[in-house]
């Protein structure tokens, strides 16, 4: 058996993409949580460069940043296989999670800014909200690949939970499930599916955390 560890910090979304990944595919794995504030020598040697989590190491090889780890454990283990096979399907999920991956940032921004910028974070996930309920989640679909969970789900996560977690105790509205119906109705059916709703973050204790992360933002971009 592969040697499988997973380099992580709660509770990044980025962290539970992977944790998930392996889930679903029913792969082992060990877990260690770093301290962000004080890196371990290790993930510092795994990823020098961007030195940041999630990083997976299978047989002392380290794969870093979560959508690549996301497609190295697609290849590697190919049960339950987390992107089409048809290659226009696979085009647009793919499509689907670079847009994941480059609008997912304005949600943290959310948490981590006030005032004006605050507000065009904001305005950036209320349009990423619209194009995902206008183009993505089209035809009545359960999930974003049809009627199984796959990598654009996974992608998304932080819209299914993270953002929720965030207007709870920042005061923003940006998701009204009545806008935005297929995206609530998404949410329901991702967190309903028993990998997801076993391995989600405690919405408390989450709130507690990045409201304290918060806190402590802004008081140093004001000293």
């Amino acid at each position: 058996m592969a040697v499988l560890k997973l380099f992580g910090a709660w509770p990044s979304p980025y962290v539970f993409r992977v944790i998930w990944a392996l889930k679903l595919k029913g792969i082992p794995y060990e877990y260690i949580e770093e301290d962000l504030s004080n890196k371990s020598p290790l993930l510092l040697q795994y990823n020098p460069i961007h030195k940041k989590v999630p990083v997976l190491v299978h047989d002392g090889k380290p794969i870093c940043e979560s959508t690549v780890i996301l497609r190295y454990i697609d290849e590697i283990w190919p049960q339950n296989p987390l992107l089409p096979t048809d290659p226009h399907e696979r085009a647009v999920a793919l499509f689907w999670i670079k847009f994941a991956d480059d609008k997912s940032p304005f949600i943290s921004k959310l948490y981590r800014t006030d005032g004006e910028e605050q507000q065009v974070a904001a305005k950036e996930c209320f349009e990423m909200l619209e194009a995902v309920e206008g183009h993505a989640l089209v035809g009545g679909k359960k999930f974003f690949g049809g009627d199984e969970i796959n990598m654009v789900d996974i992608a998304f996560c932080s819209v299914a939970h993270w953002l929720g977690v965030i207007e709870g105790f920042t005061g923003l509205k940006i998701f009204e499930p009545h806008k935005f119906p297929r995206l609530n109705s998404w949410i329901q059916n991702f967190k309903s599916v028993p990998v997801i709703k076993d391995n989600l973050p405690d919405t408390d204790k989450m709130s507690a955390v990045l409201k304290r992360r918060r806190e402590m933002l802004l008081a140093s971009k004001s000293s």
